[in-house]
This record gives C-alpha cells, sequence and structure tokens, in this order.
C-alpha cells in the first residue's frame, strides 16, 4: 500500500481517484454482443457462450428438476447459513414495507402514493473465479417482498454447463424458478431484449465484469432500467488507537481478494497504526487461497495518516466508499458525522463480511464515489411510486384560483380552463 501522511485538502482529490478504466475500445465490442443477441436471439446466446464461456450448451433453461436436485448437492452446513441469512435479510427488508398515508393538502384536496412492483425484473448474478449465491438473496428477495411478478435469474456457465448448486439453493429458497445459463454481456442482451428462451424485464440488476458493467450502461441509454452505476467493489477503513490491527488487516483483505481491480482505502490516526496493519496484512496474506487477487488489489491501494479526526471524517466523505468500517473510539459518534457511504460498520465487532452475506443489510451498492448519490438496493429498488389525486367540488373551487392564475402566467391557457369549465359546472349547480 502506498502511504500518504497529512495530505494538504488541495490534494485531496487527486488522492482519492480511483483507478479509471478506459472503456473506449470496449464498449464497441460489448455493443456488437447486444446487436447480435437483439438481432439473432437464442442462436446467438449459444454462440457466444461457447466463444466467451468455451462450453456447447444443448440448453441455457434449468428446469425445476435441476433446481430441486441441487438442494442435495449443497453441504447441509451451508444450507443452514444460507437459510439463516435469508431470515435476517427478510425482516430487514421487510420493515421497509410502509403503507402510504392520504394526505389532505387543503379541503377537499386529497393526495396519496401507491408503491407497485416493478413487473418484469432481472437478475445477473456472477458465477466465475466466486459463484456469488449470496447476491441471490441480495436481490431476489426484496424483488420478492416488492411483489415483482416476475423474476429472471440468468448466471454463467461452468465448464461442463452446470452452475453452481448453491446458486440454485438459493433461487429456489426465494422462490425464484426462471433461471438460465447465460453470462457476460449477452445475458444482459437477453433480459433487454428478451429472445424465444428468455423473457424481456424492465429493470436489471446485479454486479459483473467489465463486459457486463458496460453492458448495463449501454442498454440502460436504450430505455431499460438498471440498479444503479458500477465500479469495482471497495472499503475504506477508519482506524485510531483503539483499532485491532489484526481485524483492521483482515477487513482490508476481505475486500482486496474479490479481485485485482478491488479498492482498499486505509485511514488512520499515525503511523505507527499503519505499519502495524501492514505488517498483519503480511502475516494473513500467505495463507489466502485468492493471494493474487488480494496482492494486485493492494499494489494499487492507499493507506492515508490524518491526525484531526473532523478532517479525516471530511475525507472519508469526499470519498464515499461503498463500505466504510468505522474501527474507532466513540464510532457510534462518528458515523453520525457520514454522509456520503454505501453501508457503514460500525465498532471492532462489525466486520463488513456481515453485511455481505447475514446481518440483513443488503450489500448491493453504490461504487466508484457514486454513494454521493445513490442509496444501495433496498425494497424500493424493485418499486416504483404512483402518486394519485382525489378532489371534491369544494376541494377543487378551493383551489381553482391557484391553478388558473398560474396556468395563465405560465400562457397555457388550456390547462386554466380545465379547471375553470369544472367550476362554472359547479356553480350552476347550486
Amino acid at each position: 500500500m502506498q502511504v500518504f501522511e497529512e495530505p494538504l485538502k488541495q490534494d485531496w482529490e487527486a488522492l482519492l481517484m480511483r483507478p479509471n478504466f478506459d472503456a473506449t475500445e470496449l464498449m464497441p465490442k460489448v455493443q456488437s454482443i447486444l446487436d447480435a443477441v437483439a438481432s439473432e436471439g437464442d442462436a446467438a446466446l449459444y454462440r457466444l457462450s461457447e466463444t466467451f464461456d468455451h462450453v456447447q450448451l444443448k440448453t441455457i433453461v434449468i428446469d425445476p428438476a435441476m433446481i430441486e436436485a441441487a438442494e442435495a448437492l449443497v453441504a447441509p452446513a451451508l444450507k443452514a447459513a444460507i437459510q439463516s441469512a435469508k431470515v435476517n435479510i427478510e425482516i430487514f427488508h421487510e420493515a421497509q414495507l410502509k403503507k402510504e398515508e392520504k394526505i389532505e393538502t387543503m379541503p377537499g384536496v386529497w393526495c396519496w402514493r401507491k408503491s407497485v412492483g416493478i413487473e418484469k425484473v432481472g437478475i445477473y448474478i456472477p458465477g466465475g473465479t466466486a459463484p456469488l449465491f449470496s447476491t441471490v438473496l441480495m436481490l431476489g428477495i426484496p424483488a420478492k417482498l416488492a411483489g415483482c411478478k416476475e423474476v429472471v435469474l440468468c448466471t454463467p456457465p461452468r465448464k461442463d454447463g452446470t452452475v453452481d448448486p448453491a446458486i440454485l439453493y438459493a433461487a429456489n429458497l426465494v422462490g425464484i424458478q426462471q433461471i438460465y445459463t447465460i453470462g457476460g454481456a449477452q445475458a444482459i442482451g437477453a433480459m433487454a431484449y428478451g429472445t424465444a428462451t428468455v423473457p424481456k424485464v424492465y429493470k436489471i440488476f446485479g454486479p459483473g465484469n467489465q463486459y457486463v458493467t458496460a453492458a448495463k450502461q449501454l442498454i440502460q441509454q436504450q430505455g431499460v432500467a438498471i440498479d444503479m452505476p458500477a465500479g469495482p467493489s471497495e472499503v475504506c477503513v477508519y482506524a485510531d488507537e483503539t483499532a485491532v490491527p489484526a481485524f483492521v488487516a483482515a477487513d482490508l483483505l476481505s475486500q482486496a481478494e474479490h479481485g485485482a481491480d478491488s479498492q482498499v482505502l486505509l485511514i488512520a490516526s499515525n503511523k505507527n497504526i499503519v505499519e502495524q496493519v501492514q505488517f498483519e496484512i503480511e502475516q494473513q496474506l500467505a495463507n489466502l487461497p485468492r493471494a493474487d487477487f488480494a496482492t494486485k488489489a493492494l499494489g494499487h491501494s492507499k493507506a492515508i495518516v490524518i491526525g484531526l479526526r473532523e478532517e479525516a471524517i471530511q475525507l472519508i466523505n469526499a470519498y464515499a466508499p461503498e463500505h466504510l468500517i468505522l474501527s474507532v473510539d466513540n464510532a457510534l459518534v462518528v458515523a453520525e458525522k457520514i454522509i456520503n457511504a454505501g453501508s457503514v460498520f460500525i465498532g471492532n465487532y462489525s466486520p463488513e463480511s456481515v453485511g455481505d452475506y447475514a446481518s440483513g443489510t443488503n450489500h448491493t451498492l453504490p461504487t466508484n464515489g457514486y454513494a454521493k448519490a445513490y442509496s444501495g438496493v433496498s425494497v424500493d429498488s424493485f418499486v416504483k411510486k404512483i402518486t394519485f389525486q382525489q378532489l371534491t367540488e369544494m376541494g377543487l373551487k378551493n383551489i381553482a384560483q391557484t391553478v388558473t392564475q398560474m396556468a395563465s402566467g405560465e400562457q397555457l391557457e388550456a390547462h386554466a380552463q380545465a379547471v375553470t369549465i369544472r367550476v362554472k359546472d359547479i356553480e350552476s349547480k347550486m
């Protein structure tokens, strides 16, 4: 990790810049994949699976019998863990379902909202170096709670054409039956455009590699909604003298092992903490199966020494991390001052891993600084809000003058007429 001590504020912006991936050459390639799926449908999906996943598929559909059979292939301990995580995630997300109240804004004028589940949603689940069955829970549970009528899941095939059993088990557990063995940009295209086999959806969720990310950006421009802009996963740990260096090192490594492009940032109150954490990283790194990924990620990661707490908080908010771990004294007080972060983990015994899997919060979060404007996935991500209004005759008379004056002021006389014609009708009956 590169170490920076007390950097000047004017240097913060450059210091906190994420490594940018140049998508200039990638975008045309991804667009050609999307075009092939749009024009050729299923035929393109089979051909592209052979090209990119190196597997000749007989079918892209996972039938219900295969989904049921997957349960026997998952270790009992893992099944129990998935079930436990499901309960916590459901409890947290169920609390987000709140009935909207009718509001009388003035006598006789009633307004309210209704949440309606997006009818058709697509979920992309990576299945390459790390099959993310946890993401099935994180996306499938709020989709079902929101009332989405159709949930389509795409995940890349393994070399033998099958899908990781844990992904199928998690999908079945949350009630997802439409599962297709399609990966990469072609999966995003299939859900965006629809094929003879894969249904077209209205919004697409889920993480993925650079091809998947580019495909989501492109189909968004074509009218298909996506969950949020995405970049490499990231963590920021803020540590002071009360932090446990071994814990901090483990947190940094848990993020770094995601992939070589993962972002790791340590903000420490003094240099001694940085040195202790670096020592612990070296000790723990030697025993990690994904040490190569972690080492590459750490190579472009940074440790920043900031002595003043208020300045450290300003730096965190400027960075707007996807995950923020507060390993500091009075962490709850510090947490109240955080305004830009995807998810915050408070205290020495709140590792990022619990949010990734089982505490109940959602792990699909804004990256690349988008936490300044975006929230993580929730039940709200799977619904649209429709507003309603109903006026009595008295209500229309009460508001008529306001509307007609504003409409005339904007020189939209038909708008004013739509009110006055009704007011005249009301008055004629009096």
